[in-house]
């Protein structure tokens, strides 16, 4: 009964009403927002009643669920077990960011606890090869396929790159925790670059997920097959970008993912929403000269051919060949590498020294 009060006030403290003050000040929602405060913020009465909050949610592995508002009491929006000690939608990693932001602001030892519990998780979900699951501690299935997907394993790296750095707001993070996060990037970057699909020979780039031993691209959902992503090897591409003193090898498959997504653009077409004569969204492919680059979710291994899949995981050639559930229900086809390509790698180069930007 007291547990549960406990929890009313922090869900009415979280909201801004704890008192008149607070009710005047905007109430956070559970997304990245939560990063973005003004530093002084973190010290406030409310961050720290959404700091406690959080930290009801965190698991007893040390891990936070997915898909779940952190700023509600688990009382009010009970945690579907499917979901709890993952890092897929920005799980475990927000979190862990927002809590260090709190603890630079001013350290209570409750705060500290739910923070070294996180690291010490996230740091023994690491597969020895370098990669993470999707979910820890691992389940049966694709779960547990190293998961680029969303952006997952390079949430975690650049958390534990900046843990190791000892710099703001995670200047607080103990000198061997520190040394054992910077171990852990060093083994996934260097799976990074082991797990990078390689075409004749050639640097190019990642699946969505690799299989946990074999490092090739794996199967996630029906609709997910083993593919190269071009979304997902956009972020891959620049965390590397981001090391300070890339290594040839690092360089090497920079310059190989790059080279890859200039092949494979697609031209002179663009991908838009409609509505169809029974008054239902639909979308659908279309010519257009003036478009610009696009690309693919998912490129066929071996031919850079795009796919598309229904739920029965028949792949087909063409999106119009697929069910209206799926290309209105998934991102088939995006910018992604867009910004890479024109702003980000043109300055990588510049940075480390190199010529003109004239990817391979």
């Amino acid at each position: 009964m007291i547990r549960t009060s406990l929890r009313l006030l922090l869900c009415v403290g979280v909201l801004g009403l704890a008192s008149p003050g607070l009710a005047q000040t905007a109430a956070p929602q559970w997304n990245g927002a939560v990063l973005t405060r003004p530093a002084d913020w973190y010290a406030t009465p409310q961050a720290r009643a959404l700091a406690d909050t959080v930290i009801l949610h965190q698991s007893p592995e040390g891990g936070w669920p997915k898909n779940t508002s952190l700023a509600v009491s688990p009382d009010a929006v009970p945690v579907d077990e499917r979901s709890k000690n993952t890092f897929d939608n920005q799980a475990t990693t927000l979190p862990m960011a927002f809590l260090a932001r709190v603890i630079h602001a001013g350290e209570r030892p409750g705060d500290r606890e739910a923070f070294d519990r996180g690291l010490d998780y996230i740091l023994a979900a690491q597969y020895p090869n370098g990669g993470w699951p999707q979910f820890f501690p691992l389940r049966e299935g694709y779960w547990s396929r190293i998961t680029f997907n969303d952006d997952a394993m390079v949430r975690i790296m650049v958390l534990l790159r900046d843990i190791a750095s000892g710099a703001a707001p995670y200047d607080f993070v103990d000198a061997g925790r520190r040394l054992r996060a910077a171990e852990a990037v060093a083994r996934g970057t260097q799976l990074i670059l082991d797990a990078q699909i390689r075409q004749n020979g050639v640097r190019t780039a990642w699946g969505a997920q690799h299989d946990e031993r074999t490092l090739e691209p794996a199967w996630a959902r029906a609709y997910e097959p083993p593919s190269l992503s071009g979304s997902e090897s956009v972020g891959v591409t620049r965390f590397l970008m981001a090391i300070p003193d890339p290594s040839p090898e690092v360089v090497a498959a920079v310059e190989g993912a790059v080279g890859w997504f200039q092949a494979v653009a697609l031209t002179g077409v663009r991908f838009e929403p409609t509505t169809e004569d029974d008054g239902l969204p639909d979308a659908r492919l279309v010519s257009d000269a003036s478009a610009g680059p696009l690309w693919a979710r998912f490129y066929e291994l071996g031919t850079n051919r795009p796919i598309f899949l229904d739920r029965n995981s028949v792949v087909h050639y063409d999106i119009a060949g697929i069910e209206r559930e799926r290309r209105t229900g998934y991102r088939y086809y995006g910018e992604w590498p867009l910004a890479l390509i024109r702003e980000d790698y043109p300055a990588w180069r510049r940075r480390i020294g190199l010529t003109a930007p004239d990817a391979r």
